[in-house]
């Protein structure tokens, strides 16, 4: 038997790209275009690194062996992101695939135990387009003598381009997700035929939608194969928020919702039944009042680690 911690946290625009500043004119943002891109901090700015200490706080703050993140740019931004953040953390091994999505973030794993295999499905199709907005990132590892393997997923966003309300666009976007939902359900059961709950697994990642009457991820949390343990191990319904929406146009009650998520398949939940996940809030903006515990040094109102906060569990692998 072997004790271990898994993470899963969207890291929020964990990017290394340059930007315009906000305060150039069209006239100007044009003029340096047209000249190339030449790195001039008085008109491009890079990362705050302020926030990327936080980004790590937060991801320190887990004590977790695998971390599964989401929004990360590319391999070279996660190895500089450990480098010059997380340089004595331990995290020797990490991995990342170009996938989907246009913006260019991904789906990242980062691990102090050796990964022994990877897939990617990025290619599955629904017709002529790609079912996962980013990916289903499959990785396995070996604690102990037993495998452990990993699906991380960042699901399609539930605010979509268009003049709707918050609901509307949900709503809008619910079938995607319903797709990629069903599309992780196929993974698993093809890859453990027909024993998906008697194996060591776990689906984890945002999933852009809520644990509710009306949610998308209706065919996972249904599942017989698979516990959300956000939902059933932490006993205050209040306390099972992972993310905080920094909006006046929904209600304050909307703004906390849980939409990171850990499922342990069957036989992990069933092996671990005091396992409760741990939510990590102290990266959060100070705006975010629902929680009134000690925040990292450097929040402020206007800046924190992610809006989205770590979730972690240890259990057991058997």
């Amino acid at each position: 038997m072997s004790t271990i911690t898994v993470a899963t946290f969207n890291c929020e625009n964990l990017f290394r790209r340059f930007r315009f500043n906000e305060n150039l004119s069209k006239e100007q943002v044009e003029k340096k275009i047209k000249d190339g891109f030449i790195i001039d901090k008085a008109v491009l700015s890079t990362v705050n690194q302020t926030e990327r200490k936080l980004t790590a706080d937060a991801i320190k703050a887990t004590k977790a062996d695998i971390v599964c993140l989401q929004e990360v740019e590319n391999m070279d931004t996660l190895k500089n992101f450990l480098s010059e953040y997380m340089s004595s953390s331990g995290y020797k091994y990490r991995m990342l695939i170009d996938a989907n999505d246009p913006r260019l973030i991904d789906v990242a794993i980062i691990s102090k135990i050796p990964i022994s295999y990877v897939k990617t499905h990025q290619y599955l199709r629904n017709g002529s387009s790609a079912v996962f907005s980013r990916d289903c990132l499959e990785a396995e590892f070996i604690i102990g003598d037993k495998p452990l393997t990993l699906f991380v997923n960042h699901f399609k966003s539930m605010f979509d381009k268009g003049d709707l309300t918050p609901a509307q666009k949900r709503a809008k976007t619910a079938a995607r997700r319903e797709l990629q939902a069903q599309s992780v359900l196929d993974i698993i059961k093809q890859k453990y035929k027909n024993k998906p709950e008697k194996s060591n697994w776990i689906v984890l990642g945002d999933l852009n939608d809520y644990p509710d009457d009306k949610t998308s991820l209706k065919k996972l949390l249904e599942s017989s194969w698979m516990e959300n343990i956000v939902q059933t191990r932490i006993s205050d319904p209040a306390e099972q928020w992972t993310h905080f929406w920094d909006t006046t146009t929904v209600p304050v009650e909307e703004r906390y919702k849980q939409i990171d998520y850990i499922f342990l398949s069957k036989h992990l939940a069933n092996a671990n039944p005091t396992a409760v996940p741990v939510i990590v809030r102290k990266g959060l903006i100070t705006k975010a009042t629902q929680y009134a515990g000690a925040r990292f040094t450097g929040v402020t109102d206007k800046q924190g680690a992610s809006d989205h906060c770590p979730v972690a569990v240890t259990f057991n692998v058997v």
